[in-house]
């Protein structure tokens, strides 16, 4: 492999710059510096140049010129990012592209039930032009008015819509990409069928920015539900969610769009913290679910539906409470509480974060053995769980003892994944979700996926990326 330069030369910054013109080559250190670090914090990187290109042709100038002089390129969308992905190195000898200026939705087909949008566009946005056509576009984070669709294909994003629609993956049916070289990959096909030799799409998505620069999709879009019911419910036990999960999978089958687990403590938090948010429940319960039912036929087939699996759940003593929506503000208000889970937890100190999966079945296994292992780390810390039940995702996050230091708990944090990420792997899980590796699981991942799967990987990274510059030292 060639050597990649270990700085950049004010030459070749200008030689770039040229590229996107001046405007759009930020340099001063206060105009690069928010794409330096991502939001909690864990990464700071470094850098002479961010580049912003306006055009697919640009993206392409720009490659073909890192290739020519081994500059390393780290590609960013939104910044939104939980595993240090779309973060510099601290050397100083990378660029940093930036998509934002990538956001044309190119084209909206509702015949066809497909979206073609350029990578920075924003997720929200997306969503709303959906809604304008009578379409809905079902990808839904809790990120989604600041991430952008480049990012959310390149880390395969999952969020809330998962167990009804699939996650990024599911929902793109053709990409366009510029590789290490500058070449451009058009693969902007609305099909659903095509056995025409391998899905090269699939190598990108998900791939965080290593193998090449996602600059537009095709994206399934869906009718709109007529109906939509929401309801909070209290449950005394995972075990008892998962009864409730498996009856609303009997009893509505597809309607059943969203199954969401949360636990006392997030759910504490949120009363305490977060503003604007009110009690869903008059008595407090160990767990709650957020369950979400659509129907393609009317208001009235969801509600009776969602009754339905209430009634039931009562009459079967797996189900203590529960409150249906009263209206669409109150289904939302109910999303909400569920949304800003995660922001509640920070005020409560320092806390070591986990984005797992475990087959559906296994989810209470997994609860309690994982509480055990948290405790033979830090006997007082608080586990913080909720996520995506439906589809076997949970954030596991475990913040700090309440009269914890801040450092010293952080200090735990490879000993506290090495805990929780063992049980995960006994349970034949995923120590990633839906954030992906990027820099955070990286070493993780080597050191624990089966050295075949490592190895194949590589033989990928090198055929595409035998320059070695494309977002260097993420996910391999």
């Amino acid at each position: 492999m060639t050597e990649i330069s270990a700085t950049l030369d004010p030459a070749l910054i200008d030689r770039f710059a040229a590229i996107v013109g001046d405007k759009y080559a930020l340099r001063d250190d206060r105009d690069i510096a928010p794409y330096l670090a991502e939001r909690r914090g864990l990464w700071h990187g470094a850098t002479s140049l961010v580049l912003r290109p306006g055009s697919v042709d640009e993206v392409s100038q720009i490659m073909r010129l890192a290739t020519e002089t081994r500059t390393p390129v780290v590609p960013q969308s939104g910044n939104t990012g939980l595993v240090g992905a779309q973060v510099p190195d601290k050397s100083g000898r990378e660029i940093v592209l930036s998509l934002s200026r990538l956001n044309r939705i190119r084209e909206i087909d509702v015949l066809s039930n497909t979206v073609t949008v350029e990578a920075g566009v924003i997720l929200q946005t997306l969503q709303e032009a959906a809604d304008a056509a009578d379409r809905l576009f079902p990808l839904s984070l809790a990120a989604q008015g600041s991430c952008q669709i480049g990012g959310n294909l390149s880390s395969n994003a999952g969020g809330t819509g998962v167990l009804a629609y699939g996650n990024a993956r599911e929902l793109c049916l053709g990409v366009e990409v510029v590789l290490p070289t500058g070449e451009v990959f058009d693969d902007l096909r609305k099909l659903k069928k095509d056995n025409t030799g391998y899905d090269l799409k699939d190598l990108f998505v998900g791939a965080e920015g290593t193998l090449g620069i996602i600059t537009a999709a095709v994206l399934k879009l869906f009718p709109k539900p007529k109906g939509r019911e929401v309801a909070f419910v209290g449950l005394s036990s995972p075990e008892a969610a998962l009864s409730l999960f498996s009856l609303a999978m009997d009893r509505a089958g597809a309607a059943l769009t969203a199954f969401e687990l949360i636990g006392r403590r997030p759910y504490d938090f949120t009363l305490a913290h977060a503003q604007g948010v009110t009690r869903p429940l008059i008595e407090d319960w160990p767990w709650y679910v957020l369950i979400q039912i659509s129907s393609g036929r009317s208001s009235e087939d969801s509600r009776a539906l969602i009754e339905d699996v209430l009634s039931a759940g009562l009459e079967q003593g797996f189900v203590g409470d529960a409150v249906i929506a009263a209206s669409l503000g109150q289904g939302d208000a109910f999303w909400n509480f569920r949304e800003v889970l995660p922001e509640a937890q920070k005020p409560e100190g320092a806390s070591i974060k986990h984005d797992i999966s475990v087959p559906v079945a296994m989810i209470p296994r997994f609860i309690e053995q994982a509480a055990g292992a948290v405790a033979s780390v830090s006997a007082n810390a608080r586990v913080v769980c909720f996520g995506h039940m439906g589809d076997g995702n949970l954030h596991y996050n475990i913040s700090r003892p309440v009269d914890g230091d801040d450092e010293a708990f952080l200090d735990l944090y490879h000993t506290m994944n090495k805990a929780v990420h063992d049980v995960v792997r006994s349970l034949h899980g995923s120590i990633s979700a839906e954030h992906g590796i990027g820099q955070l699981k990286r070493d993780e991942l080597i050191a624990t996926a089966p050295p075949m799967a490592i190895d194949l990987m590589r033989r990928v990274k090198a055929a595409f990326d035998p320059a070695g510059i494309m977002n260097p030292g993420k996910v391999i």
